[in-house]
């Protein structure tokens, strides 16, 4: 006897797949139950810690006869369980705030429609929506009309994209990218994956303000064309991991103009300023870049993931990654989705930012990011103490440590005072800069208040007379 294929809605069964015929009652009664598991969950929040003590994790390998509804939500709830809690006011470790709740809405709406970015005739509406929206974001960067981009899986997978059109855009195989010592590990990754040479990525150093180098910078420009040797790109970072530095844009895309190399800027963390015209002169000179990474997800709370690609002139993308899509009806726009960037089949990502973004209107952005260098403000003041040495490169990072402390002291200190900090509800990363540990706080958390920021100053000060 073989086993029934009939995928027909059942009364009290959730099944495989909804009935294109009609509304499943079962699978409405179970994204109901999933919503208010996550609803609860994110309720919660502030009644736990960021970092769970405990991970308890459900069973891996699918079951012979597959799982009901009541057994799947268990399931989920171990999982959630287990997970980092981004919605804490304690969590101020990392570039993750809590999500929207438009942007949740959008990624449910995103993973019922299953459409693909891959081809316009997989995603005929969404298509349209990713090109238009990536055409606004240009306006609002005050790029050119032959503007556009692409949204991508991540700021890696974006500035990877950049740095393969500069390349292609320089008709070379090899060459050099020179950028500072603080910008991301994203770009070594990229050299890699491009095949280039360990020594093709040059890191320059910093001046004061945690910014690269323009003197470095100009030299070693000047040293590349003496030797004949090709620039592929200079990547500006606006936005450094540890300490939010942001380098001089306008002075480094002079350079690039007077050498002739492209200009690539990872605004991964930064770039969402430019968006508000009152802190847009934090972004001064990004305009002028060739390629532009920006990250949503990072500060405005667009869910995982949320990167895109930013091109002075949209075309270059074509020139670097179509192919053909034999298999494929030509599109009534612009391009097809996969011939425009590395990944092919893609959700429909578009969604949540876009929902995300009418959620909150251009006065709601501004608030967000008025609101995160507030707080960054706030707590600056509460750790002014000469014992303390605070690096603050003018967005909402703070990093900090003792100032007398040799790199054992710092370490021994930054360990101890962030396990003190967990046990009492924050969590702060302790990156390694600048051959000290440093504990950074990120102020992009709107549910942390001004009595957040007092005890976790005091709990720092308390730690400073150990």
């Amino acid at each position: 006897m073989h086993a029934s294929t009939d995928l027909r809605p059942h009364l009290h069964r959730l099944d495989p797949f909804a009935s294109p015929d009609q509304a499943d009652p079962v699978l409405r009664d179970f994204l109901h139950r999933a919503s208010d598991l996550l609803c609860d969950w994110i309720g919660t929040a502030s009644k736990g810690v960021p970092l769970p003590t405990v991970r308890p994790q459900p069973a891996v390998a699918p079951t012979a006869a597959g799982l009901g509804m009541d057994r799947l939500l268990k399931d989920l709830q171990l999982v959630m369980e287990g997970a980092y809690q981004p919605s804490h006011p304690g969590a101020l470790a990392h570039l993750d705030p809590p999500p929207l709740t438009a942007s949740i809405a959008a990624d449910l709406i995103c993973a019922g429609l299953n459409n693909n970015l891959l081809a316009e005739e997989l995603s005929p509406g969404l298509t349209d929506l990713e090109q238009q929206l990536c055409s606004w974001f240009c306006q609002q960067l005050g790029l050119p009309e032959q503007s556009g981009g692409v949204l991508a899986s991540g700021g890696t997978l974006s500035n990877l994209m950049g740095l393969v059109v500069a390349r292609t855009h320089a008709g070379v195989r090899d060459g050099v990218v020179l950028c500072s010592r603080d910008a991301h590990v994203s770009l070594q990754k990229a050299a890699t994956v491009m095949g280039l040479p360990d020594e093709a990525l040059q890191q320059l150093p910093v001046d004061s303000n945690g910014g690269l180098d323009l003197a470095a910078l100009d030299a070693a420009l000047s040293a590349l064309r003496r030797d004949g040797r090709c620039c592929l790109a200079v990547v500006a970072t606006a936005g450094t991991t540890v300490r939010g530095a942001v380098d001089p844009l306008d002075a480094i895309a002079r350079l690039c103009r007077r050498e002739g190399v492209w200009l690539h800027v990872d605004a991964a963390i930064g770039g969402v300023f430019a968006l508000w015209e009152p802190l847009a002169p934090l972004m001064q000179g990004l305009h002028q870049a060739d390629s532009i990474t920006l990250n949503p997800q990072k500060l405005l709370g667009i869910t995982k993931t949320s990167s895109m690609l930013l091109l002075r002139d949209r075309s270059k993308l074509r020139d670097a990654f179509s192919t053909g899509l034999p298999y494929m009806e030509s599109p009534c726009s612009n391009d097809h989705g996969g011939e425009v960037g590395l990944q092919g089949t893609r959700p429909a990502e578009v969604l949540k930012l876009w929902l995300g973004l009418r959620q909150l209107g251009i006065e709601g952005i501004g608030a967000v990011l008025e609101s995160a260098l507030e707080r960054k403000a706030m707590l600056k003041r509460l750790l002014a103490d000469d014992r303390l040495l605070v690096l603050d490169g003018g967005l909402h990072l703070l990093a900090l440590r003792p100032r007398q402390e040799d790199p054992s002291g710092s370490a021994s200190w930054t360990e101890q005072t962030r396990q003190l900090l967990m046990r009492e509800g924050f969590l702060l990363s302790r990156p390694s800069y600048d051959g000290h540990h440093w504990l950074k706080v990120v102020l992009g958390n709107p549910h942390t208040t001004l009595s957040h920021l007092q005890q976790l100053a005091g709990l720092i000060s308390q730690q400073l007379t150990h």
